[in-house]
């Protein structure tokens, strides 16, 4: 099973765009983007806050939650940009102060699971309201 995943993907493609445009523009705030947003991204998966298929684990919008926490983190972690440190300073406190309510209150509006008879083929009488 590979380790990245549906919200490591397209951060892990934005940090190497981001990264491309400050090399190629000279914008050191890209740059700035690109590595914190990698570092995200390595937290998010070193942590295992991949989305999983299950119902009442970490899901989709739960990832996301952890991705701009940690990069709210990173952002504010990071000594090269100061205006943009003290920008995020005040979100990364709050995010990381209240990531367990948070987390909590995504996976309270999860639905039940629901058996359909299978994941590709699932059989009509299963699937039938």
């Amino acid at each position: 099973m590979s380790r990245f995943t549906t919200t490591s993907k397209p951060a892990l493609a934005l940090a190497v765009s981001l990264e491309d445009l400050g090399l190629k523009t000279g914008n050191q705030k890209a740059k700035l983007l690109a590595k914190t947003l990698d570092a995200a991204t390595g937290r998010l998966l070193d942590n295992k806050k991949s989305p999983s298929p299950r119902t009442g684990e970490l899901d989709n919008r739960g990832s996301q939650f952890y991705l701009a926490m940690y990069l709210a983190l990173e952002l504010a972690a990071q000594t090269e940009d100061p205006a943009l440190q003290a920008q995020f300073k005040a979100l990364a406190e709050t995010l990381a102060r209240n990531e367990e309510s948070i987390v909590a209150e995504l996976a309270a509006v999860q639905s039940k699971p629901a058996d359909i008879g299978g994941y590709y083929l699932p059989t009509r009488r299963s699937a039938t309201p």
